[in-house]
C-alpha cells in the first residue's frame, strides 16, 4: 500500500485553475516510492475510500488569494453537513467521510498554490503561477524525501524527470 496520497483538483482548461492537476502531473513523473497521485476537476465523495487507506494525504489546489508561492497547512476532519448537493466537497469533509465511513484518519495537509489568471479559457498557466508550481513541487519533493512535512520550509526549485509511479486520473 502506498503511504501517501497526493490528491489534486482543478480545471486545466481554465488557466491557473489547473495548478492542482499540473502539480499532480509533475509529481507523477518523479517515481516517488510509497506515493500515489490522483487528480480530477473536483473532490468527490468517492475519494473518501482512497483517503482512508493512506497514512498521509496532501490535498492540492490553486489558490486565488493566498500567499505566493503557496501555502501549506495541516488540516483536520470537519463534518460538512452535506445537503442537497455534494458539488463542493472540501478536504476536511473528505477526511470526515474517510473517518466515519471507513475508519481511516490519515495525517492531512492542504497545499494552495497561488494562481493569478482564472477568468478565461486555455490550457496554460501564467508565468508567475508556473514559478509558484515549481516552488510547490520542490517543497513536496523535500517533504516526501524527509517524511516530515512540518519540518520542511518552502523552497524554490524544479523537478527531476523520472519514470512514472502509479497514477490515477479519476
Amino acid at each position: 500500500m502506498e503511504a501517501t496520497l497526493i490528491l489534486a483538483w482543478g480545471n486545466p482548461g481554465r488557466l491557473d485553475d489547473g495548478l492542482g492537476p499540473a502539480l499532480a502531473d509533475e509529481v507523477s513523473r518523479l517515481a516517488l516510492p510509497d506515493t500515489v497521485v490522483a487528480s480530477d476537476y473536483q473532490l468527490q465523495v468517492e475519494d473518501a475510500a482512497d483517503v482512508a487507506r493512506r497514512e498521509r494525504v496532501i490535498f492540492v489546489d490553486a489558490d486565488r488569494t493566498g500567499p505566493a508561492p503557496f501555502r501549506f497547512e495541516r488540516i483536520q476532519a470537519a463534518d460538512s453537513g452535506f445537503g442537497f448537493s455534494t458539488h463542493s466537497v472540501t478536504p476536511a469533509a473528505l477526511l470526515a467521510l474517510a473517518r466515519d465511513l471507513f475508519g481511516g484518519e490519515p495525517e492531512a495537509w492542504l497545499m494552495g498554490i497561488r494562481g493569478y489568471e482564472f477568468d478565461g479559457f486555455g490550457e496554460r498557466l501564467s508565468t508567475p503561477a508556473r514559478q509558484n508550481l515549481l516552488a510547490a513541487l520542490a517543497h513536496l519533493e523535500a517533504i516526501l524525501a524527509s517524511g516530515r512535512p512540518s519540518r520542511v520550509r518552502p523552497t524554490a526549485g524544479g523537478s527531476k524527470p523520472g519514470p512514472k509511479p502509479k497514477v490515477s486520473h479519476v
